[in-house]
């Protein structure tokens, strides 16, 4: 801190180590970062690990988990992480996330989606990615939005116990 950062990173705290033991260093180490500066915590980015880390003080986040799962056939939704090989969505025409906005849940359908995953074209994992980075986006705008008005703390759990129940 003496050097005057713009800003400080944690990194290495997600290569192997289990949650509780990566979410105390970063409970120990944020706080002792500057206030003023960006926080980023490197590689760490499940929806639940985003909200954990705001919580502790992080700021930023980079990861590739939305485009890497997105290309093997997993979405994130608002409800759970949804596998596009379910049999039950063979005839499914709902959105992927019916309380999503983005240009994947507007235009295609689960059955469409499944199709396209297990048929193996390309086109999976293009709109599944763009899905997963609109999710975490929206995820994020909800976050600030959270914050804003003095209510992040409700919004956490709520949106915890939403990702966790795996409930539509």
């Amino acid at each position: 801190m003496e050097i005057g950062f713009d800003g400080y990173a944690l990194g290495g705290l997600s290569v192997g180590e289990d949650k509780a033991a990566m979410w105390e260093v970063v409970g120990e180490i944020a706080p002792l970062m500057p206030a003023a500066q960006p926080r980023y915590l490197m590689g760490v980015g499940t929806p639940e690990d985003l909200i954990e880390g705001i919580a502790l003080g992080v700021d930023m986040f980079d990861c590739v988990l939305p485009t890497r799962n997105g290309r093997n056939g997993q979405a994130f939704t608002s409800f759970w992480k949804a596998e596009h090989q379910e049999c039950t969505w063979a005839q499914d025409r709902r959105p992927l996330d019916e309380s999503c906005g983005c240009s994947v849940c507007a235009r295609h359908s689960r059955a469409y989606l499944r199709h396209l995953y297990l048929s193996s074209e390309m086109l999976s994992s293009v709109l599944l990615s763009h899905h997963n980075l609109a999710f975490f986006l929206d995820t994020m705008r909800r976050v600030r939005q959270s914050i804003r008005s003095g209510k992040f703390m409700q919004f956490r759990q709520e949106f915890t116990e939403t990702i966790s129940s795996g409930v539509e």
